[in-house]
């Protein structure tokens, strides 16, 4: 199970977010809402999940098939649309390596099913717990 810990104090929506496995990053509201942008805001850390695990999910299957996929790079851009209740994520994905126009295909069809990809397009529920 993924885990993490967010903490905030009394600066202005500056957070230190910790993960179950001692990782630390700071998060933080971009200047137009209040903060200092001194971190990743809450919707680029979602799009980040989107386009970080597209890319390991690559990177493992062309390691495993043996292509020779030298890079993968993701660019990931999220909108919300309060008013429609409505998200769109727009995911750009480029290759460099030796690889020919089936492997690039192959590539785009597995992108579909990384865990993260998955997750969002399924049945989300949330529940808060309050200690």
């Amino acid at each position: 199970m993924a885990s993490t810990t967010t903490k905030i104090g009394r600066e202005k929506y500056k957070m230190t977010i910790v993960s179950s496995s001692g990782n630390t990053l700071i998060a933080d509201e971009p200047v137009h809402l209040g903060g200092k942008n001194s971190g990743f805001s809450p919707f680029e850390l979602l799009a980040s999940a989107l386009g970080t695990c597209t890319s390991a999910t690559l990177r493992m299957y062309a390691d495993r098939k043996g292509w020779d996929l030298e890079e993968v790079i993701t660019q990931v851009s999220f909108e919300r649309d309060d008013k429609a209740d409505k998200a769109t994520f727009i995911r750009h994905i480029a290759f460099s390596g030796n690889l020919d126009q089936e492997q690039c295909s192959r590539l785009l069809e597995i992108a579909e099913k990384c865990p993260v990809h998955r997750t969002l397009e399924g049945q989300i529920s949330i529940e808060t717990i309050l200690e």
